[in-house]
């Protein structure tokens, strides 16, 4: 039966006269075991054949047996993202919720003319005022009565002073200059040392100064403030904004 075999069987290849042979032999096992023939060939020879099948193309893998779970995106996870996507850097947005405390302020009060500032005007000084005017050699009291033209008293308070010894050994020059008996010192009985919010604090309560500054976000407060001339340095001398009579030398016309 297995001696004649013709020139087309023995020019197939190995792979595949092992494979249909495996079939058949399987086929074979189930026909016995469903229409219970007797085994027609050799139990030992199909376990042989099939161990040598099985090392020639392997063994079939067996995969789970339960179903693959999809993984579901939960509520937290795009709450997680839209906090990641909304607020990067994590910043407290219950503080930005909160309702604002600003004080309402007519705008006639702008164009309104300060009856408190007359002379001998009152200049309240800043720490960097004081070092700027060292930098363009300005004495303070000599430099405001050319600008104003009239007598002025610098004014420094506790906040600032402590600034400028805080300061150091770098500042000391403008340290002299601050502790002159011409400045009037003024007392502070607020907590920290923080002379921004100090001056802010100061000039909304009494507008009968003017502030010497030449701090950018300080300008800035001030000019919210209604009636409240800034004082600053420009092209080495001093300059005033928002005081209408003061309209010569180096000062902005309105």
């Amino acid at each position: 039966m297995f001696s004649s075999k013709t020139q087309a069987e023995t020019n197939r290849p190995k792979c595949e006269v092992e494979l249909s042979l495996y079939l058949l032999v399987s086929v074979g096992f189930i026909r016995d075991k469903v229409k219970g023939f007797r085994v027609l060939r050799n139990p030992k020879f199909a376990s042989l054949f099939c161990s040598v099948i099985n090392k020639e193309m392997g063994r079939a893998r067996k995969g789970p047996k339960f179903a693959v779970m999809k993984k579901v995106v939960t509520s937290k996870a795009i709450k997680s993202y839209k906090e990641e996507v909304l607020n990067p850097n994590k910043k407290d947005l219950t503080k930005e919720k909160l309702p604002r405390n600003v004080p309402n302020v007519s705008s006639a009060l702008f164009f309104k003319y300060n009856t408190a500032l007359g002379p001998p005007y009152r200049v309240l000084v800043d720490t960097n005022f004081i070092n700027f005017s060292i930098q363009n050699k300005l004495d303070l009291e000599k430099a405001m009565m050319d600008c104003l033209y009239a007598k002025c008293t610098p004014c420094i308070t506790d906040c600032v002073m402590a600034e400028l010894e805080k300061l150091g050994q770098k500042y000391r020059v403008a340290l002299r200059i601050a502790k002159d008996p011409r400045f009037e010192r003024l007392p502070c009985t607020h907590k920290g040392t923080y002379a921004d919010d100090c001056l802010v604090e100061r000039v909304t309560q009494h507008k009968c100064y003017i502030v010497a500054t030449c701090d950018r976000d300080l300008k800035r407060r001030i000019r919210k403030i209604p009636g409240v001339p800034i004082m600053y340095i420009t092209q080495h001398k001093y300059s005033i904004e928002r005081l209408p009579e003061a309209t010569i030398g180096g000062a902005p016309r309105f």
